[in-house]
């Protein structure tokens, strides 16, 4: 598909997934005539939710790309390689240990934004010191997945020990969901991404430079060492906000930069990231209209429809010969 025209229709997709989640994304459908100062159901759900799903569309699959890059493998991903795993075992710390102390609930949200943040930095830490030391990609595919495993068990030692109350409202955390966030909520997102998409702006030559390997990188004068650091900081922030918000969203981060170079076969990432957050955005946009719609008078998390989206798209990959 021509590069452009390719992304003008991203961008018309895009429009028509926002229209979609504004308007079907919930218990009732709204109206253009509805829509006023006044109608709560607009601006104090829908609208957030919508935002909601845009800023996370946005960060995910970027989130995603650059882990590809930096791993140069492209079934690695944030969820796939135990970076959500990691912020959603902090998430549970917070959640289920600190609250029945009092402690989460003095400091609010941003306990579960530290607490995400700190535990995708930490795996993304990890999964690169053995990236030093383990050159095939299976293999630290898997060693990922162990981790992501390592992180299950934990967890699911705090949610056996846990207070009824506070694990109800980390199980329905788990699930994925783009409600529940206020303009306050989006502010801090909005804030977040901003800075990790200002960073990467300073490392948009280097990420294609990695994609040539270590060596092509370091001879065009790139320090790869503080170059691997950023692009980790950068996936971690974005990673861990998103997570905090939004829960442990599954294979948008993957799926998306996939589709991307399935469908534009260029070597610049800046378009291919680009692609990505209008995709991305799309999937959770759509997936949120699906989730309140599939089953009549029904909510379904949305890790399950970004699951039954994503997965197929993960799977024609590993089918194929030509993975880059």
């Amino acid at each position: 598909m021509k590069l452009k025209y390719g992304i003008l229709l991203l961008f018309v997709v895009f429009l028509s997934a926002i229209y979609c989640s504004i308007f079907f994304g919930g218990s009732g459908t709204l109206n253009w005539s509805e829509i006023n100062s006044a109608n709560f159901i607009f601006w104090e759900i829908r609208l957030p939710k919508t935002l909601t799903a845009v800023l996370a569309g946005f960060a995910l699959p970027t989130a995603g790309l650059l882990l590809q890059v930096l791993f140069r493998n492209p079934l690695a991903g944030p969820y796939a390689l135990g970076i959500s795993s990691g912020a959603s075992l902090m998430v549970a710390i917070s959640l289920l240990a600190a609250q029945s102390i009092g402690f989460g609930l003095f400091f609010g949200k941003s306990v579960l934004i530290v607490s995400a943040l700190a535990g995708s930095f930490a795996v993304t830490l990890l999964l690169l010191a053995i990236s030093s030391r383990v050159r095939n990609n299976v293999v630290l595919l898997l060693i990922g997945l162990m981790i992501s495993q390592i992180c299950a068990a934990l967890l699911g030692t705090l949610e056996y020990y846990a207070e009824p109350g506070n694990l109800k409202n980390f199980v329905l955390w788990g699930m994925g969901s783009l409600s529940g966030t206020n303009y306050k909520d989006l502010f801090i997102l909005l804030g977040f991404i901003l800075i990790s998409f200002l960073m990467l702006l300073f490392y948009i030559k280097p990420l294609n430079a990695l994609l040539l390997g270590d060596e092509y990188a370091r001879s065009l004068g790139f320090t790869i060492s503080r170059t691997r650091f950023f692009l980790i900081l950068i996936s971690s922030l974005l990673t861990g906000i998103c997570t905090a918000f939004c829960g442990p969203v599954a294979f948008v981060g993957i799926s998306v930069p996939i589709l991307s170079r399935i469908l534009f076969q260029t070597s610049r990432q800046e378009w291919h990231l680009l692609s990505g957050v209008l995709m991305g955005s799309s999937l959770l946009l759509f997936a949120d209209a699906i989730s309140h719609n599939l089953i009549p008078d029904s909510n379904l998390p949305v890790n399950i429809i970004t699951t039954l989206l994503g997965a197929p798209v993960v799977l024609y990959l590993m089918f194929k010969t030509k993975q880059w």
